[in-house]
């Protein structure tokens, strides 16, 4: 820089970096495969988690069986947020997921839930309420590829009603279209997950009995961060806040379990 003094030049060198250090770094963008139940959930996680660190995190909701085979396929996710513990594994030992990154995050909650306008009260009497000729026809997601279609299968087992009400079965493709079909009416009544029975969309607009942990398969629900992930240091970091005792709390707000840690 000619005409210029070395020590003008040093101060301009310390004044540009200082800037450098003023200027935060680009936010990143996470993108996430969430099973349905977490849709309330996740959206306030994601909503305190950029507030703390400036990342956004984009968030796909839909069955967990879904995901799998996306994930599986080469979908461009960072993170996956499974309703099953089984299919992270799954990927893990195809190598479509980062094995040491897997971790329960949640423990899902299966409940009986009618419209607020039903004559029929799930408090009373519960499973019994399925049997009534008034419900026609019952809602719960596709036991293919949905955790929560799976324990909905179990508990009317665990129940003996599976073969007094299977004609009445209709399946949504995930637990948030099941949940859809009994709160618009299309069912008379549903076997839903907690989480969405006590969202803002449906807390309002009808009653629930929350089955016994012993009427199903204990619906844990693992996370972990995909293998071909470009944000990995930004999806770990939200791993982390979602599992940490901040990120369990919410969680339990939303009607989920929250596993103990060691």
């Amino acid at each position: 820089m000619e005409g210029v003094g070395l020590p003008h030049v040093n101060k301009l060198l310390i004044f540009m970096a200082s800037l450098c250090l003023l200027t935060p770094l680009a936010a990143q963008k996470i993108r996430v495969g969430a099973a349905t139940d977490l849709n309330f959930a996740m959206n306030d996680l994601a909503s305190r988690f950029g507030q703390k660190t400036g990342n956004k995190v984009a968030s796909s909701f839909g069955a967990s069986g879904n995901f799998y085979s996306e994930i599986e396929n080469g979908a461009p996710f960072d993170l996956f947020f499974s309703a099953d513990a089984e299919y992270p594994k799954k990927l893990a030992v195809a190598g479509k997921m980062d094995s040491a990154s897997l971790r329960t995050y949640a423990l899902g909650r299966l409940v009986l839930w009618v419209p607020a306008g039903s004559k029929l009260d799930p408090q009373k009497m519960k499973m019994d309420l399925l049997l009534d000729s008034s419900v026609k026809r019952i809602a719960i997601a596709n036991p293919e590829h949905a955790p929560y279609g799976r324990a909905a299968m179990a508990a009317l087992d665990h129940y003996i009603i599976q073969g007094l009400v299977k004609d009445k079965l209709v399946l949504g493709e995930d637990i948030g279209q099941a949940a859809q079909f009994v709160e618009s009416e299309n069912a008379q009544a549903g076997l839903i997950a907690l989480s969405l029975a006590m969202s803002p969309t449906m807390k309002d607009k009808g009653k629930y009995w929350e089955l016994p942990q012993d009427a199903y398969p204990e619906i844990r629900q693992d996370a972990g961060i995909v293998s071909s992930s470009k944000q990995k240091q930004a999806a770990q970091a939200f791993l982390d806040y979602v599992t940490s005792p901040e990120g369990g709390a919410v969680l339990e707000q939303y009607g989920f379990r929250v596993p103990s840690r060691p």
